[in-house]
């Protein structure tokens, strides 16, 4: 028993800190796997079990106010580092085929894992969308397509910072962002109560192109000979990026095309029914 504790241990040691980017060892939350851990249980825990009970016997809150501000906010942070990814990054030096982590100690090296670790905050900040639809009543909206798509990008951007901060990898968090604009953008205007509802169906299309464009990414990394970035991320991506374009496409049927079917059958046996009832009243 004893020297199973000590193989444990060993493995533990090995996965968070010999593997680890030292230079992240320090950084707040990515020196340990619990405090996140832990961070995402209670966000699952109020998400399924705390959050509907606390609200079964109460009126949504008006988080109108409170909504906007969030909005407002997350379009001013997701402009900034999706600008400053761009001018230290994609739309300057790095390859889109292959680009290696900067492991150096460099000021420019550090000012890309600082914005790394900047993104990994953003994810955290995302969990509360499903906050507030929780406090709003809006359980509709808490699907399993947006619980599982929050948690994984916060467990996928703290991976990230710990063991690959820059590089390849960070294509998805760039990308991401500017997806992530458009989106606020659109939240915010609909909580002023203007209408966006044109938007819906193509934020839908910008979000299934951001994961379409992310698997053509690691794609590409499995046929690039001698490319100093670890394959075996792109073998882990491929599947993920499969399978939630799979439930967005999945999403996307239920929501514009079925949806809509259903309406215009509905709207047929209703004018087939009226075309009746006038054939009626005429005899």
């Amino acid at each position: 028993m004893g020297t199973l504790i000590q193989q444990i241990l060993s493995w533990y040691k090995y996965i968070n800190e010999d593997l680890a980017d030292p230079r992240t060892s320090d950084y707040y939350l990515i020196g340990s796997p619990w405090p996140g851990l832990g961070l995402l249980g209670f966000y699952l825990y109020f998400v399924y079990s705390f959050g509907p009970r606390f609200m079964k016997n109460r009126q949504p809150f008006n988080l109108d106010r409170i909504l906007q501000i969030y909005d407002l906010l997350q379009i001013i942070l997701n402009t900034c580092v999706f600008y400053q990814g761009s001018v230290k990054g994609w739309l300057t030096t790095y390859k889109f085929v292959c680009e290696p982590v900067d492991y150096s100690r460099t000021p420019d090296a550090f000012e890309i894992v600082n914005l790394c670790w900047i993104y990994f905050f953003m994810k955290i900040l995302d969990l509360l969308d499903t906050v507030f639809f929780v406090l709003r009543k809006k359980t509709n909206q808490v699907t399993f397509l947006h619980v599982y798509h929050h948690v994984g990008m916060v467990i996928l951007s703290w991976a990230s910072v710990k063991y690959f901060p820059g590089g390849h990898g960070t294509f998805i968090g760039w990308i991401n962002m500017f997806v992530h604009i458009i989106m606020y953008t659109h939240y915010l205007l609909a909580s002023m109560k203007i209408n966006t509802s044109s938007w819906k169906r193509h934020i839908t299309h910008i979000q299934l192109t951001q994961f379409v464009l992310i698997l053509f990414q690691n794609i590409l990394l499995l046929w690039k000979k001698n490319c100093d970035y670890p394959v075996f991320i792109a073998y882990l991506l491929i599947p993920q990026n499969f399978f939630i374009i799979l439930l967005f496409a999945e999403f996307y049927y239920k929501t514009y095309i079925k949806k809509q079917s259903d309406v215009s059958i509905k709207t047929k046996i209703n004018d087939i029914s009226t075309g009746k009832n006038r054939k009626l009243k005429k005899q």
